[in-house]
C-alpha cells in the first residue's frame, strides 16, 4: 500500500507499508543515499511474509525516489531525521518498532537518537546495514590520498556545472552500471542486486547525490550510539563495501559494544539486495524478540 506523509516544511515523502495491517510489530526501513525504497523492497517482503509476520514500512528520503525535490539546503542528515520521526508518527504511531537503516538511512538513525530519544525509547530492534558513525572523508572509496583527492577535485568541478544542475536524472542505467559495480556491489551480486542497484542510482536527481555530500563528510555520531546500548542492534557490513568498510562497522561496535556485528565475506555496499536472506533474518530475529512486548 502506498501512501504519502507530509514534513512540517510541506515536503511530501513517498511511503509504501507491506505485511499485515494488525502485526505487532512495525519495521521502519530507511534507505541510502541515492537510493530510493526500491533498495529495501526484496527484504520488506520477506519480513512481511516470514514466521513472525511483520507491517514493514519504507519510505523515500527527502529529494529521493517518489518523494519531493528539495532544495540542498534541507539536505541534511538532521533533517532526515526530523522526516524519519514524522513518518513514524504518521504510519506507525503506537507499538513496538525494530528500525533498519542502509547507508545514510543508518546515519539518519543516530541522528534520530540524537533529535528524537522518545522514538528510539519505543524501538525493541536496530538494524545498522551497510553504514558508518563517522570518519567519511578517511581514504573514500578505499582509494590512497592522492587518488581520493584527484576524484573529490573532479566531483567539484562537475558539481558545479550547469549541466549538472540542469539534469532530472543520473543517467541511463545501461551507462552508469560498470562504475556502479565496481563501486557498491560485490563480484558475486545477482541480476536482481545489480538491476535495483542500477536503477535507483540512475533515477537519481543530480543535486541530490551533490547536496547531501556535505552532510555526509560533516558526519561524526559515535556518542549518539549510546541510546542504542539497551536495544538489541545489529551491525551488518560486507568485506568488499567500498562506501563503509568494514573498519567503519567495527567502530560502531567499538563505540557500542552490546551490537552484534556481522560481516558477510565478499559482499558490497548493497546488502539490502545482495544478501537478502542473511539481512532478512538478522532483522527477523529483531522482530521475533519484539513481539513479547507486543502480546
Amino acid at each position: 500500500m502506498a501512501r504519502s506523509v507530509e514534513t512540517a516544511d510541506g515536503v511530501r515523502l513517498h511511503v509504501e507499508v507491506d505485511g499485515p495491517p494488525d502485526a505487532p510489530v512495525t519495521v521502519v526501513l530507511a534507505h541510502g543515499w541515492t537510493l530510493d525504497l526500491r533498495v529495501w523492497g526484496p527484504v520488506a517482503r520477506a519480513l512481511a511474509a516470514g514466521p513472525a509476520p511483520a507491517r514493514v514500512v519504507r519510505y523515500d528520503h527527502r529529494g529521493h525516489g517518489g518523494s519531493s525535490p528539495v532544495t540542498p539546503e534541507t539536505m541534511t542528515i538532521e533533517q532526515l531525521a526530523d522526516d524519519l520521526a514524522v513518518v513514524i508518527a504518521e504510519v506507525a504511531p503506537d507499538g513496538p518498532l525494530v528500525i533498519g537503516g542502509h547507508s545514510m538511512g543508518g546515519m539518519t538513525l543516530m541522528a534520530l537518537a540524537e533529535r528524537h530519544p522518545h522514538l528510539v525509547e519505543r524501538a525493541a530492534g536496530i538494524a545498522l546495514v551497510a553504514t558508518a558513525s563517522g570518519g567519511l572523508t578517511e581514504k573514500p572509496f578505499g582509494l590512497p590520498p592522492r587518488q581520493a583527492a584527484l576524484v573529490r577535485a573532479a566531483e567539484e568541478r562537475i558539481y558545479g556545472s550547469r549541466r549538472w544542475a540542469d539534469r532530472t536524472t543520473l543517467g541511463s542505467p545501461r551507462l552508469l552500471a560498470p562504475g556502479l559495480r565496481w563501486l557498491l556491489l560485490g563480484p558475486e551480486a545477482g541480476p536482481v542486486a545489480r538491476r535495483i542497484t542500477f536503477d535507483t542510482v540512475a533515477a537519481c536527481r543530480p543535486l541530490t547525490l551533490s547536496g547531501f555530500r556535505p552532510t555526509l563528510d560533516a558526519h561524526e555520531r559515535d556518542a549518539a550510539l549510546e541510546a542504542f546500548a539497551a536495544i538489541p542492534t545489529v551491525v551488518l557490513v560486507g568485506t568488499r563495501d567500498r562506501l563503509t568498510p568494514v573498519r567503519a562497522a567495527r567502530r560502531i561496535a567499538a563505540a557500542l559494544p552490546s551490537a552484534e556485528l556481522t560481516v558477510f565475506p565478499g559482499a558490497g555496499h548493497m546488502l539490502p539486495v545482495e544478501r537478502v536472506s542473511e539481512v532478512a533474518t538478522r532483522i527477523g530475529a529483531l522482530v521475533r524478540g519484539a513481539v513479547p512486548l507486543a502480546s
